[in-house]
């Protein structure tokens, strides 16, 4: 957190998925890379998708904890959505999985303290539905993964400030329910809210869903050469965006998206 040139201060807000961690170099997981990824951030809260706990191909480590680590967040939520390994069997998490279990899902992180969790299981799509990839005539008959959203209730500097996080499915249809579902399970917390994460969709779209304002708009996926915006930090009260952009880093097919508000 830094002071502007008024009386309120500057907060940073990120979103990233992270792609397990993986380097966009080799598709290994490097941990020391991952670290030094999360802290170049520099973000007063975090939110991470595609997140590993006690994974194989992650070298077992709880990147939650490694993140929380790396800036300095003083209160960290890791929910799972899948439990199991990749390559074994996977089941839908329920919140009654072990602490050490392995485990993949979403990740919240602040470095303001928490006054409140909540988490929140979106709608499962249990049907194969046809998906056209590109370069391809015939569709692919897919199955999605569960989805679900984690939302804290922050002392910020200005007021509590409640942000959620989520990662909804690629399925264009499938995902918009889950994001109006979610939106309907937000309300309660009133205007002082924002939401970010990996919404499998385009801002225009999110914003129509939601009715939030997007505080930045830039493509973030896929990295290398972004052509399209995934990922969304949106706000439900007028937000100042002081600064934004979508950052290329060493890990993840995806690019950070990173916002200074006031």
């Amino acid at each position: 957190m830094s002071l502007s040139s008024g009386t309120s201060p500057t907060m940073r807000l990120a979103t990233f998925n992270i792609l397990n961690g993986r380097t966009a170099s080799d598709d290994q997981v490097e941990l020391g890379t991952f670290r030094d990824a999360v802290a170049s951030l520099d973000a007063d809260v975090l939110a991470l998708q595609e997140v590993d706990r006690n994974q194989p191909r992650s070298g077992h480590t709880d990147l939650t904890a490694a993140a929380a680590d790396a800036m300095g967040a003083v209160d960290h939520r890791f929910v799972a959505a899948l439990n199991g390994s990749p390559g074994a069997t996977w089941i839908a998490a329920t919140g009654r999985e072990q602490p050490d279990s392995a485990a993949y899902g979403i990740a919240l992180l602040s470095r303001y303290p928490v006054a409140a969790w909540e988490v929140i299981r979106l709608p499962t799509l249990h049907t194969r539905v046809p998906m056209w990839f590109r370069g391809s005539r015939l569709p692919t008959f897919v199955r999605d993964e569960p989805r679900v959203a984690v939302a804290a209730v922050i002392e910020a500097p200005d007021g509590p400030l409640t942000v959620a996080n989520t990662h909804l499915s690629f399925v264009p249809w499938w995902g918009g329910r889950q994001l109006r579902a979610l939106v309907k399970s937000l309300d309660r917390f009133g205007h002082n809210l924002v939401l970010m994460g990996d919404l499998n969709m385009s801002l225009d779209r999110a914003a129509a869903i939601t009715g939030m304002r997007g505080l930045v708009a830039a493509p973030t996926f896929p990295a290398d050469s972004p052509r399209e915006q995934l990922d969304h930090i949106l706000a439900r009260d007028d937000w100042a965006t002081v600064s934004g952009e979508a950052r290329r880093l060493p890990i993840s097919d995806h690019r950070a998206l990173v916002v200074d508000v006031t």
